[in-house]
């Protein structure tokens, strides 16, 4: 099992308890003098006159040592994290990555009612904070660091619940996916005993079985017996369902328009459904209680790999109805920005729909539409602008036309949408950089800050437009990876050099933001972060040998650091609160076991979250 695989599917138990004040005195608010916003008039005069009164400064109580397994100080008596607290590096180091372009490293950090407030030294602080009060200081393990909370650009939280169910991801062959199916329903009685309830899984990858061969309905059957299985591909782009779905989907359509049905020589549907066609299957929907099993169970292996947010790229009607909920009765453990997925072939709702920002004391935001452009690469479904290589019969297809997109694009952005496009292929790519140019002339872009999700396949003459049109590049190294074992045979050996040129896109000026797609790909960001940096396997291997896949692609460690944290705050307007350890800032943060900015490459993927923390409290780990 790859390391980063073997990380996610560890066992997780996060801390969830309630952090009460500590017993000691709080860190009261730093002179007016300090960087951060200063104190109110009256608190900074008690202090002043508690001063004059003692005649000298009040003393920093240091909280001694212990082994608290992930940070080295706690103390005896507290059962909770205080409301305000000091977290330092070893002496002599700096160990806390801040992404703050001011202060790019610092000794220590300070944190009060759920903000950062000070970072810095740890003799300024006993200086800038002698007045204070009593201080609650603890110290990092040997070879841990700092980094600000992780986000992901681009996942699918509720769906990466779903997947867990049944997963599918691995297997090497139809006879493997079916076993695991029929396993899964055998340990369920209330699906082997009853024929008739659907059993849905995740995963399949069919460029991993023998000549690459989709499956159909009759390769579920035999064991199946007939039962409803409906089967989400790995890159979400393709379903497939057994016959029993077939035949409660008839009559079915000959065409879908942004879609395929796949047929087999007499033209009898063999089960395989891509991109808009898969609307066409009928399956249950999940109940609020379903909905909100998944939602736990996602967020709990999220803070275990050090997420703090997440840009969930795709919500509907029932998913954007269950988040606000969720929010509303203060149950978001986890800080999700959402798109809304816009239907094609509905109508138009930007000036219906009313946005969320910063409900839930600020853990959920919807503020953005997602627009499907084409398919995808590993489904043929990319939108080329030549045949595809490897099946000269087809460019892949858009599922929205050119001229539906620049309707649209204009409409939401002048609505106050923020516009996110999923596109694949080079001539999709090509097509929304076409329509975002026309729809962005005289615009103050900043305001506006459309992105491109994926930007996987580039032509040359569009390398620059991201960095020309403010467009931002919302990326996922990790696709890079899983990709660049058949990107050739899929493309032609020149234009591959386009797929997942990260560094040309940023060299060209524009601005990045990363993910994964989980479940997609894998919800650990350090294995976003190897693969940016290596564009190699987890086992060190690639096509191009053990320097990487066109390694002229491979980012620097502090670009790939500022964008699974600077840069997805600045992509969901949020970079004034969060992205970084800074003064004023709410303090979203995590410790790694070890310094990712400095080790060998290789030991990345060893590296463990010892805690994650939102608004100052560990909802994974303990400090």
């Amino acid at each position: 099992m790859p390391p980063e695989v073997a990380l996610r599917k560890r066992q997780f138990s996060p801390s969830t308890a309630a952090v009460e004040k500590d017993s000691s005195t709080p860190l009261a608010s730093p002179p007016p003098d300090a960087s951060t916003n200063p104190a109110s008039g009256t608190l900074f005069y008690i202090a002043l006159a508690t001063v004059a009164i003692c005649a000298t400064v009040l003393t920093l109580y240091f909280i001694p040592a212990q082994d608290s397994g992930a940070v080295g100080s706690r103390s005896n008596s507290e059962a909770f994290l205080p409301e305000s607290y000091v977290l330092c590096s070893q002496e002599g180091l700096r160990s806390i990555y801040t992404v703050d372009p001011v202060n790019e490293r610092a000794q220590c950090l300070v944190v009060r009612n759920a903000h950062f407030v000070d970072v810095r030294f740890l003799e300024e602080i006993q200086e800038k904070w002698a007045g204070a009060g009593p201080l609650n200081v603890r110290y990092l393990d040997a070879g841990a660091i700092v980094v600000p909370g992780l986000s992901d650009s681009h996942g699918h939280i509720l769906e990466y619940g779903a997947s867990l169910q049944i997963p599918l991801e691995g297997t090497v062959s139809v006879e493997e996916t079916v076993k695991r199916i029929r396993e899964y329903v055998l340990s369920e009685p209330d699906i082997r005993d009853n024929a008739t309830k659907y059993v849905e899984g995740w995963g399949w990858d069919h460029t991993k079985w023998p000549s690459e061969k989709w499956p159909t309905a009759v390769d579920a059957d035999p064991i199946l017996s007939g039962r409803p299985v409906v089967l989400q591909s790995k890159d979400g782009h393709a379903l497939w369902v057994s016959n029993a779905v077939l035949k409660v989907m008839e009559p079915i359509p000959g065409e879908v328009e942004g879609g395929v049905i796949m047929r087999d020589g007499s033209g009898k549907p063999t089960g395989i459904f891509l991109d808009n066609a898969q609307d066409l299957v009928i399956r249950p929907e999940p109940t609020y209680e379903t909905l909100e099993n998944r939602f736990k169970l996602a967020s709990r292996n999220a803070h275990a790999v050090g997420l703090t947010s997440v840009h969930d790229a795709g919500f509907d009607p029932k998913s954007l109805d269950f988040f606000r909920r969720q929010a509303e009765e203060d149950k978001l453990a986890i800080r999700i920005y959402g798109m809304t997925y816009f239907d094609e072939t509905k109508d138009y709702w930007g000036d219906q729909v009313v946005k969320i920002v910063g409900a839930g004391n600020g853990m959920l935001t919807a503020r953005s539409v997602k627009i499907f452009a084409d398919g995808a690469l590993r489904s043929g479904g990319a939108a080329l602008y030549e045949p595809y290589t490897d099946n000269p019969s087809t460019r892949g297809f858009m599922r929205i036309s050119p001229e539906v997109l620049n309707d649209v694009i204009p409409r939401f952005l002048r609505d106050g949408w923020q516009v996110n496009v999923h596109a694949i292929g080079d001539r999709a790519n090509g097509l929304v950089l076409d329509a975002f140019e026309a729809a962005l002339q005289h615009a103050n872009v900043s305001a506006l800050r459309p992105r491109l999700e994926h930007a996987q396949i580039l032509a040359q003459k569009d390398m620059a437009r991201f960095g020309d049109l403010g467009v931002i590049a919302s990326i996922q190294p990790t696709h890079a990876i899983s990709d660049m074992w058949f990107g050739e045979a899929r493309l032609g050996p020149e234009r591959v050099k386009g797929l997942y040129a990260f560094r040309s896109i940023l060299d060209h000026g524009a601005r990045i933001t990363l993910g994964s797609d989980f479940p997609v790909e894998d919800l650990n960001p350090l294995a976003g972060f190897y693969a940016a940096i290596t564009r190699l396997s987890p086992e060190g291997t690639s096509p191009h040998g053990p320097s990487g896949w066109f390694p002229e692609q491979r980012m620097t460690r502090e670009a790939t650091l500022k964008g699974m944290t600077l840069d997805p705050a600045y992509a969901s307007f949020s970079e004034d609160t969060l992205g970084s350890i800074t003064p004023g800032k709410r303090a979203d943060f995590v410790i790694l076991s070890q310094d990712i900015m400095s080790i060998p490459a290789r030991r990345i993927l060893d590296t463990k979250v010892l805690a994650t923390v939102i608004d100052g409290k560990p909802v994974y780990g303990h400090l």
